[in-house]
């Protein structure tokens, strides 16, 4: 027995010395997981001290320590120096935001849709594609990157979002989830750090836990990511990577100006990174020469650059441009060829059809034009409570003062009938000082649908005291 008895001592977790089988580590770790996933360990509870686990089971300290970052690699805990390990607060759910089933009797104000009912333009590509008579050259197995004129048409796309890369460097995915789930598995190993904003992209945090990749916070304010705390993380943690969403970020809403992506392009050079770049909204600004150059462009094209084309177009035609640097296209080719065989031929010959055409740019100006429509609806019922609520974008990042779960949150406002989904999910941090909903304003379905959905929300914020005493968007840390 030690000499220092914990036997008696109330540990939060308490492994059963009995039941443990060797290897040590293999053991301790799924009995560590076990207590996370039944809910017997909640998220938030403190881990004891690996000395203190060492000890009381007669152990190396290394084991517990392997034991603890087994479990941080898939997402159950954390480490906070100075403070301890704690069990991370999506370890038994999932936070990825998938659509509801439109027979609900909801209002949707939580998936992002795109507008989703402005396909008239689609259908007809899909009818010129077919007339044209080559189906079956489109269903052979022949370039799996994607045929040479549809490349072409997605660089003429990503040109107008100031993207310029070489016709050799570009492919086309399955759509941009598929497309990074392509970059993760082709350019990051188990294990590796990749840096992101402290609210992301849900899906993408879910991607990372399912790779066993961790994903870092970096500390942000009104203008994105800030330079300098990404120089600390490199510092810290040894990043291999960093995920952004530089235009109209999701959920926070954050467009990047370009003295911070100059910056951050600096630190991302003198840190080799591996940029991927998540393009969902710089599309919504091109028309009004707007654009911002892209991080790809202000590093060379040694970069990830990835445009999806849901949002901007059609949300059921899962088509993605990638742009990389000349460095990664051997690995991620191959990444592509092994993980898709091939993307959807027809599907991209649809969406060229529509860039040839011209037909993609209408979509995409009527889909602006609903997006300062809906825009105004929001504005009209928020905006002498959030004073950023004129920004444009397919949804709002709304402040609320509660502190109650996030379960809680949107499981009220369900039965209120209207869902939306809570700042939690979003959140790549481990602690949230404030609290948010992601409001989106594209999927209602009608603009009569959307007001009635808002109208519910600011009764529900009066109601239940929910509006913030300094109602602000602007903070992503």
């Amino acid at each position: 027995m030690p000499v220092n008895s914990f036997d008696s001592y109330p540990l939060t977790w308490k492994p059963d010395k009995a039941s443990l089988q060797t290897p040590y580590c293999r053991s301790l770790a799924e009995d560590l997981e076990k207590n996370i996933r039944s809910g017997r360990l909640q998220a938030g509870t403190k881990l004891p001290p690996q000395r203190e686990i060492a000890d009381y089971l007669d152990l190396n300290y290394t084991t517990i320590t392997r034991v603890y970052e087994t479990c941080k690699k898939k997402g159950l805990v954390y480490g906070v120096v100075g403070r301890g390990t704690f069990v991370a607060p999506h370890a038994t759910e999932e936070t990825a935001l998938i659509s509801g089933d439109p027979r609900e009797p909801y209002i949707e104000l939580g998936a992002v849709n795109g507008f989703s009912e402005y396909s008239a333009l689609v259908e007809e590509a899909t009818s010129a594609v077919i007339e044209k008579g080559y189906l079956r050259d489109l269903y052979a197995y022949s370039y799996p990157a994607g045929h040479p004129h549809q490349l072409a048409a997605g660089m003429r796309w990503m040109e107008q979002l100031g993207v310029h890369p070489k016709e050799e460097n570009v492919a086309i995915f399955s759509g941009a989830q598929n497309a990074l789930t392509v970059m993760m598995l082709s350019l990051f190993s188990p294990g590796d750090r990749i840096a992101t904003d402290f609210y992301t992209y849900s899906n993408f945090m879910e991607l990372a836990k399912l790779l066993r990749i961790v994903l870092i916070p970096v500390e942000g304010d009104g203008e994105g990511m800030r330079p300098d705390a990404l120089e600390q993380q490199c510092r810290l943690n040894r990043l291999q990577g960093i995920y952004l969403m530089p235009a109209y970020a999701n959920p926070t809403t954050v467009t990047v100006p370009l003295s911070r992506r100059r910056d951050l392009a600096d630190v991302i050079r003198r840190n080799h990174l591996i940029l991927m770049e998540d393009d969902i909204a710089a599309w919504l600004q091109a028309s009004e020469q707007k654009t911002i150059p892209s991080m790809y462009d202000l590093l060379d094209g040694r970069s990830i650059y990835i445009c999806g084309m849901s949002k901007s177009l059609c949300p059921g035609l899962r088509i993605a441009y990638a742009a990389f640097g000349g460095e990664y296209r051997k690995q991620i080719l191959h990444g592509l060829a092994n993980i898709n065989i091939k993307t959807s031929s027809f599907d991209a010959e649809v969406i060229t059809e529509l860039i040839l055409s011209g037909a993609a740019y209408k979509i995409a100006e009527q889909k602006r034009r609903m997006t300062r429509k809906t825009g105004k609806i929001f504005t009209d019922l928020f905006g002498d409570i959030l004073p950023d609520s004129g920004r444009e974008g397919y949804f709002r990042w709304v402040p609320i003062a509660t502190r109650e779960p996030a379960a809680v949150v949107e499981k009220d406002l369900l039965r209120r009938g209207i869902r939306v989904y809570h700042s939690q999910r979003f959140s790549a941090a481990q602690e949230e000082d404030r609290h948010y909903l992601r409001v989106a304003l594209c999927s209602a379905g009608s603009p009569t649908k959307l007001e009635s959905g808002l109208h519910t929300l600011r009764t529900w914020m009066e109601e239940t005291g929910e509006i913030p005493l300094e109602a602000s968007t602007k903070s992503c840390s």
